[in-house]
């Protein structure tokens, strides 16, 4: 999980879209940024899918219709969002956040080379699962 810079902003507002997919997230300088649920997503900062280490991440596939079912606050650093997948093991801290809406278009591109690239699909979910470990999925 990313640590919290001293000048990290800290939303001022989150609002869940349902209809749309969106989570929308603002700060008191006005910036302002909206996330596909599938974006938050596929950048879980869970070691599920990031693993322990660089070269251990797992490519998350099969998200683009994935909702968030709802956030849950965690301490005054962070939220958790459960996801419709089962997903809710990645802590999101203020700085990812901040981070994942200003480098949204280059974080996304790179994510589908990445697709493209394997072979794989946004809506075919190949990602293997481990089974067991203290890092399994949470339902």
């Amino acid at each position: 999980m990313a640590g919290i810079e001293r000048d990290t902003p800290i939303p001022s507002e989150i609002k869940l879209h349902q209809k749309s997919r969106l989570l929308e997230i603002a700060y008191e300088s006005g910036e302002r940024y909206k996330l596909d649920f599938e974006y938050l997503r596929v950048y879980t900062p869970s070691a599920e899918a990031r693993g322990h280490g660089p070269g251990q991440e797992t490519l998350q596939t099969g998200k683009r219709n994935v909702d968030i079912e709802r956030i849950e606050p965690v301490g005054t650093y962070a939220v958790r969002f459960v996801f419709s997948d089962g997903h809710d093991s990645g802590l999101y801290s203020w700085d990812l956040l901040y981070n994942l809406g200003k480098h949204h278009d280059e974080l996304w591109q790179e994510y589908l080379k990445q697709i493209d690239a394997q072979g794989l699909s946004r809506d075919i979910d190949t990602t293997s699962r481990p089974s067991g470990g203290s890092c399994g999925q949470h339902h």
